[in-house]
Formats: C-alpha cells, sequence, structure tokens
C-alpha cells in the first residue's frame, strides 16, 4: 500500500491518522488535500472533517546521487505543504469570524454583509442588511451572544489574543445613549427620593457605561452587586443624611 485517504478534524489531524497507517514519516510522503474541514451551524454543528491523500515516496538509489549533492535542503514538514495545497497559508482570525456571522445570518434567513475596521484596542465587525432586529434581539442580548462566539472563532487563528466588537445598525452607540440618559433620569430620582435605585441586571459593558456616566456625579454614586448573568448596578447617594 503506497497510497492511503484519511479523515480528521483538522488537516494535521488527517495527516498523522494517514502517517500511522502507513507506519511512516512525514518526510517520506507527499500530501494532497481533498477537503479542508468546515465550520457547521454557528462553528459547533455539522462540520466537515479535512480529507487528505498521503502518497508513499519512491526513494532514490544511494549510487544514484552524487556525493557533492547529499548534502540537500531538509525536507518541508507536511505543514509546509499543506498551506501550499491549501492556496491561501494560514486563516485569517477576523475573516474567520466575518464568515461565521455571515453564516449565522444566512441560517436565520438574512442576507448580511460584515464590514471589518481595525481599532488600537479591538477590531469592530459591523453587519449591515435589512430586518438585522433577529441578529441583534432584545436590548443587544443575541447581538452580545454571537460577539461572544465571534470571538472564541477568531482567537481559535490568532497567536496573541485579539478582541472584537460586533455591532449592526449603530446598535452599540444607541444603547450607550440610551443607558446615559437612564443613568441620568435614575440619579435625578435617587437625589429626589433619597432612595437607592437598583437596576435590572446588565452586561459588564452595560454597567460599565452607567458607571462612567456618573463617575463626577456630585451627588450619587454607583456600584455593582450580584454574581453573574445576575449582576446589577446600584446608584445610591454620595452622603446619606
Amino acid at each position: 500500500m503506497n497510497k492511503i485517504v484519511t479523515s480528521g478534524k483538522t488537516i494535521e489531524d488527517a495527516v498523522r491518522q494517514g502517517l500511522a497507517k502507513l507506519g511512516t514519516t512525514e518526510d517520506k510522503v507527499a500530501v494532497n488535500v481533498l477537503e479542508q474541514p468546515s465550520k457547521g451551524f454557528l462553528g459547533l454543528f455539522g462540520g466537515k472533517e479535512a480529507k487528505v491523500e498521503l502518497t508513499l515516496l519512491e526513494e532514490p538509489a544511494p549510487a544514484s546521487v552524487p556525493t557533492s549533492n547529499r548534502t540537500a535542503s531538509a525536507p518541508r514538514s507536511s505543514a509546509s505543504v499543506m498551506e501550499e495545497k491549501a492556496a491561501g497559508g494560514e486563516k485569517d482570525p477576523y475573516a474567520e469570524a466575518a464568515s461565521f456571522i455571515r453564516e449565522v445570518g444566512e441560517n436565520m434567513g438574512l442576507d448580511v454583509k460584515v464590514e471589518v475596521a481595525h481599532g488600537k484596542d479591538h477590531t469592530v465587525l459591523n453587519i449591515s442588511g435589512h430586518d438585522l432586529g433577529l441578529m441583534i434581539g432584545r436590548r443587544g442580548q443575541t447581538l452580545d451572544a454571537l460577539q461572544y462566539l465571534a470571538n472564541i472563532i477568531a482567537n481559535r487563528y490568532s497567536e496573541s489574543f485579539i478582541r472584537i466588537v460586533l455591532d449592526a445598525e449603530n446598535f452599540r452607540e444607541r444603547r450607550k445613549k440610551t443607558l446615559e440618559e437612564l443613568a441620568d433620569r435614575l440619579a435625578g430620582r435617587v437625589v429626589r427620593t433619597r432612595k437607592e435605585v437598583t437596576l435590572e441586571p446588565m452586561s459588564p459593558q452595560e454597567r460599565k457605561v452607567i458607571h462612567s456616566k456618573l463617575q463626577d456625579h456630585p451627588e450619587v454614586k454607583t456600584y455593582s452587586k450580584g454574581e453573574e448573568p445576575n449582576r446589577r448596578v446600584v446608584i445610591t447617594l454620595k452622603h446619606s443624611k
């Protein structure tokens, strides 16, 4: 047997299985990538495994190799061969995250586009299209969940940690404005009634908006209480009388 086709979750896994079955090493085979692995819905379900074909190389007769040429370059690893076969080398983490979002939109029956905008501390994936309310969800809960998954997927393909913010129809800015207005209104209530106010559970990002808005308020202060995902912001007087 000088040729074999094997499958695995990744190309590397498929190659390792083929090498084990052939009882040989990487430098003694040619690797042909037949199918790239693919993610299923949400990057979790229905994915397709990688498929590779390994062919044993014929070893040249010693006499046919001139003595002066025996110091040949080191054999390329199967990873190098696979990258060339894959036509594109390493996958871009932002492209993979954007592809995931488009796939989710497609499964929701939506035709969406994803624009990647790199910033100093994070990268924004901005979703555009029609009827994006389904992807945003109530108070952005679906968007937050998709952002969490997009970060997981992107960091699979990055050697260093990267942070992605997912936005749609400028929702993040609109939500921030709504929360800031809410913070001002509730701070006014606390001052008038002299009673503290506890807000509904919020994500860490939304709690930060409330804290930042009221941090320089002359009469009230804020703090958080509770455990995730039910952690809440409390607005109270700085000096109770």
